[in-house]
């Protein structure tokens, strides 16, 4: 297991380093030049002498290939540079609002994980039954209603109607149960659906039928092996969706006003805010790079096969 590990681990530096060089040249590609960005969000008008005085305190003015070594001495640091808005560092501007998505993203995956588990397991174990129609009606419905339309009918429906939530803000429990019930939904579809084939599928396999011969109870069966190993494809849907939720976030946290840094990235998108763009971007590959890492480490307690063929590949 510990050289599986090491083996995955090793693999996010290259796919940092390219994730840099990427981020690097979209910006340095870009057609708004990052000392007028500067000078514009300060409302301050352009001159030749202005724009070289800029480039030169950036270090825009050096060679491309000394600019990157150099963003990526910073960013191994957590250097992102100072925001052109409000002259203070990245890391420091996203750190003070990444509570608020974590908060949202965590509500919003517990939610998702206590409706679809037991659902999904349930609809295949009673394929064809009243759980099993629902489980679909409820992936249907899930996967069709865009999340900036469902949050504004919780909004109408809970809010404004029957004044159980409040609309909008942060501050007690109550905040976050909307935008998680947003967030969550189309996780309850797809996890749903991921379940309900896995469990189907693993009730076909030989070693239930060889379960069942040994005089197994049947809810052993189902709950220490079938659960165990059909589980799987969820839980990899889960590595990929923790980064979507964190970095995908932001069309519910504009819904919401809830002040997250995936509202904050849109703001500097729109202010030109080149430093806060590249902070967004690396952090989100970043998040992307440990969350699928954490799930391997889940699939492996759960599945110690994948260690040995990891290491069997070697």
């Amino acid at each position: 297991m510990g050289t599986y590990m090491m083996k995955r681990i090793m693999t996010i530096i290259p796919i940092f380093l390219i994730t840099t060089l990427l981020t690097f040249g979209m910006i340095h590609l870009s057609p708004v030049d990052p000392a007028e960005a500067y000078l514009a969000a300060a409302n301050i008008q352009p001159t030749e002498e202005l724009l070289a005085e800029i480039r030169q305190e950036f270090g825009l003015d050096k060679p491309l290939l000394v600019q990157y070594v150099n963003s990526v001495i910073q960013i191994s640091q957590f250097n992102f540079g100072e925001s052109y808005i409000t002259n203070k560092p990245v890391w420091e501007e996203i750190s003070s609002r990444i509570s608020a998505t974590v908060q949202l993203t965590v509500g919003s995956l517990l939610i998702a994980i206590i409706v679809s588990v037991p659902i999904g397991f349930l609809a295949g174990v009673k394929k064809n039954s009243g759980i099993d129609y629902f489980s679909r009606f409820l992936s249907f419905i899930g996967a069709s209603i865009p999340s900036f339309w469902l949050g504004y009918l919780f909004i109408f429906f809970f809010s404004v109607k029957l004044d159980f939530f409040p609309v909008e803000g942060t501050g007690t429990w109550k905040h976050l149960i909307l935008p998680s019930l947003t967030l969550a939904f189309p996780l309850i579809a797809l996890y749903t659906r991921l379940l309900r084939a896995s469990v189907l599928e693993n009730l076909q396999e030989p070693y239930v039928l060889f379960a069942r011969t040994r005089g197994l109870h049947e809810k052993v069966i189902l709950g220490k092996h079938v659960l165990r190993i059909a589980i799987s494809p969820m839980i990899t849907g889960l590595g990929m969706n923790l980064g979507n939720l964190m970095t995908g976030a932001i069309i519910v946290e504009a819904v919401f006003s809830w002040p997250g840094f995936g509202r904050y990235f849109i703001e500097a998108i729109f202010n030109r805010d080149v430093p806060v763009i590249q902070g967004y971007v690396l952090l989100a590959a970043g998040i992307f790079l440990i969350s699928n890492l954490f799930v391997d480490v889940i699939q492996m307690y759960i599945d110690p096969r994948i260690s040995r063929k990891g290491s069997q590949h070697q």
